[in-house]
């Protein structure tokens, strides 16, 4: 069993390193918390928050080209109790240049909004309490 203190963390290459870091960073507030280049011909950033046990790497590998995302389902889902706080992180998400688009699966407009970054994955930020 995976105890509760464990990190989690969540990989994914990109094409767009600089300006995807930067999305995350400025759409969601987090932070940079890391990053590295020439690593066995890898280049990352890591971004979250440190009190937080999960976060977020990007990574590009020197000559590779990974293209979009496979499907318009690719999601990180985010769930907001405070109406006012949803409002604000939507605004500035479109404000760092993440697009906001139709869910592909229509539960997730029901009482959320869904944006897309720039190799195409998708954030929604859900205004509901999330429940087992």
């Amino acid at each position: 069993m995976i105890p509760k203190t464990a990190k989690m963390r969540v990989a994914r290459p990109t094409d767009n390193l600089a300006k995807i870091t930067d999305m995350y960073v400025n759409g969601l507030g987090f932070k940079l918390l890391g990053s590295f280049e020439g690593h066995n011909g890898f280049d990352g950033s890591i971004v979250g928050h440190e009190q937080h046990n999960y976060h977020l790497e990007f990574t590009h590998h020197k000559g590779a080209t990974v293209g979009k995302a496979p499907t318009q389902d690719n999601l990180l889902i985010f769930y907001f109790t405070d109406t006012q706080v949803w409002e604000e992180c939507c605004e500035k998400m479109q404000a760092a240049d993440f697009v906001h688009v139709p869910s592909y699966n229509d539960y997730w407009d029901d009482v959320g909004k869904t944006f897309e970054d720039v190799d195409g994955y998708r954030v929604v930020l859900q205004n509901r309490e999330w429940t087992a």
